[in-house]
């Protein structure tokens, strides 16, 4: 599992992107979810990465 922040806002974005936010789960700016590591969400997390942080578990 990995932890997934939205720090950057969808609008004004390309449709595929903000395709990939949605589908990751994330709804509103500085939203933290946690998502199965699978090559699937790592490729969406890489297709916006400019917009999203993601959670290093301390």
């Amino acid at each position: 599992m990995m932890k997934v922040k939205l720090v950057r806002s969808t609008s004004g974005r390309l449709k595929n992107h903000q395709a990939c936010v949605r589908g990751l789960g994330l709804r509103r700016m500085h939203q933290v979810i946690e998502v199965e590591d699978t090559p699937s969400t790592r490729g969406m997390v890489n297709t916006v990465n400019y917009m999203v942080q993601v959670l290093e578990d301390a």
